[in-house]
């Protein structure tokens, strides 16, 4: 395993961060987490890299203690933080170079990815947009040899041009035996990218899902309005997912033909069928009042 963990938990004083988190996260993986603003999707990756101090558990990188060998562990791992603060009088170019030379990077590298990335390496930190902050980051995560990417919320402030060019540089990363820990408020970018990932609600892991075999399990949503027997819809329905004024909305999972003859017994004012997605599934974890999803 290149992360785990067992029990880790992180207060700010009183204040839930995290709470008994167990992780297992292995070589070659493209690892999401997803949860919303304030979930501890942060604090769970700071802890990892030592910035914040636990209240109690274990955790090994590399299988190593992250906290005995922190110096040594960050050697091979590049970080892009949820936000992005730089001195505001530094050149992109002494920052990148500086960078390199503690990653031991080549300028060579450093070229490729200015150029991939479409940096301007004669700005300050202070002329550059967030959105160009993030890239930069980025290219620090990316210089050296790194055997493991801890990225926070990285593709947030990128246009669509350069989220694309993340992915690739992501999935390009992975088929070259990195690791990937990233968390995201994009779920359609961790559907793609991801093997796995866990959802986190108030600083609990809630599920640990395997995408690749949830898109297999997918149903249907389906909405009916009309002079609808709501015993009648659950006979149908896998789960019911929403009841007002007439209007149901539910999950079912089957074949459409017998869906259809099913439905034909009601009288309906309207209809809305739609394959399940991504969405759906993490929308329940919330209540499905989540907006940042």
């Amino acid at each position: 395993m290149i992360i785990e963990t067992w029990g880790l938990t992180t207060y700010y004083g009183k204040a839930r961060g995290i709470e008994n988190i167990d992780l297992d996260i292995k070589e070659g993986e493209i690892y999401g987490f997803v949860g919303p603003n304030g979930a501890g999707k942060s604090t769970l990756m700071r802890t990892l890299l030592s910035f914040i101090h636990p209240l109690r558990g274990e955790a090994r990188i590399f299988g190593l203690d992250y906290r005995e060998n922190s110096k040594e562990i960050k050697k091979s791992l590049g970080y892009v933080p949820g936000e992005i603060k730089y001195y505001p009088d530094t050149r992109v170019s002494s920052l990148l170079s500086y960078s390199a030379s503690l990653k031991g990077a080549g300028r060579d590298q450093v070229s490729r990815l200015v150029k991939l990335l479409g940096l301007e390496e004669n700005k300050r930190i202070r002329e550059l947009s967030l959105g160009n902050k993030k890239k930069v980051a980025l290219a620090q995560a990316f210089l050296g040899e790194p055997k493991l990417l801890i990225l926070d919320e990285p593709t947030s402030g990128l246009d669509p041009l350069l989220q694309r060019i993340f992915t690739d540089l992501i999935l390009d990363f992975q088929a070259r035996g990195g690791t990937v820990f990233l968390s995201s408020h994009n779920l359609q970018e961790v559907a793609h990218l991801c093997h796995r990932t866990s959802v986190i609600k108030e600083g609990f892991i809630v599920d640990t899902l395997d995408l690749k075999a949830m898109e297999n399990e997918f149903g249907w949503i389906v909405g009916l309005k009309g002079s609808i027997n709501k015993e009648a819809v659950l006979s149908v329905a896998k789960e019911l997912l929403k009841e007002e004024d007439g209007y149901f909305e539910f999950l079912y999972r089957g074949q459409m033909d017998s869906l259809v003859r099913s439905l034909g017994v009601f009288k309906l004012d309207d209809l809305s069928i739609r394959k399940e997605d991504i969405q759906d599934r993490f929308l329940r974890y919330y209540g499905g009042d989540y907006e940042g999803f």
